[in-house]
């Protein structure tokens, strides 16, 4: 069982910056992403990883490779961000035109997936996880990690809405005895 798991949200791209639902879209990092990725390194040097696991997308990567973590770095499909099916690229207020008062968490997703599915993935981690010695770091994205957090305390997928997550973020998940905990949420880097 991992002692510590570190989940590293991936630095600013344009998207993330301007709001837009970012899934499969391959969006690279801004200059302010990478200077971001870049001040994980310090922070992320007290912690010696027994695995990195990072998501499939550019962005993801290359937060691993300019935070140092991407020696040990294996790539995990189900970090991969959620599925926004027909909302991918765009931003809660423009979906809100249609639908109002519609969330990512409560509301449909037509031709993508719904909490739960993207919660069955974060379960999928947590596993392989749970089957490792030592730390775990986990470079991802906003939504995924969210439901990770909320995953990780058992709590239904739809809590994740709860848990705010900035990019080039810290956050670490650990035990308080047996229990899983969040030891650590949204802390940025020393900068």
């Amino acid at each position: 069982m991992a002692s510590e798991v570190v989940l590293v949200r991936h630095g600013e791209t344009e998207w993330s910056l301007s709001g837009r639902h970012t899934g499969s879209t391959d969006i690279p990092l801004t200059d302010k992403g990478r200077k971001q990725a870049q001040s994980l390194l310090d922070p992320l040097k007290k912690w010696d990883f027994s695995l990195v696991l990072v998501s499939p997308l550019a962005r993801a990567q290359e937060t691993a490779r300019l935070a140092g973590i991407d020696g040990k770095a294996i790539t995990e499909e189900n970090l991969r961000e959620w599925n926004y099916g027909e909302y991918e690229g765009r931003t809660t207020a423009n979906i809100r035109k249609e639908i109002p008062n519609w969330t990512i968490f409560t509301g449909k997703v037509f031709g993508g997936e719904t909490a739960d599915e993207v919660g069955a993935r974060a379960n999928q981690v947590i596993e392989r996880v749970d089957a490792t010695d030592g730390v775990v770091a986990l470079v991802a994205h906003g939504h995924i990690l969210r439901i990770l957090g909320a995953r990780w305390m058992g709590l239904p997928a739809i809590n994740g809405s709860h848990l705010a997550l900035g990019t080039a973020t810290l956050s670490v998940l650990g035990y308080e005895r047996e229990t899983k905990v969040i030891t650590q949420w949204n802390a940025p880097p020393v900068r």
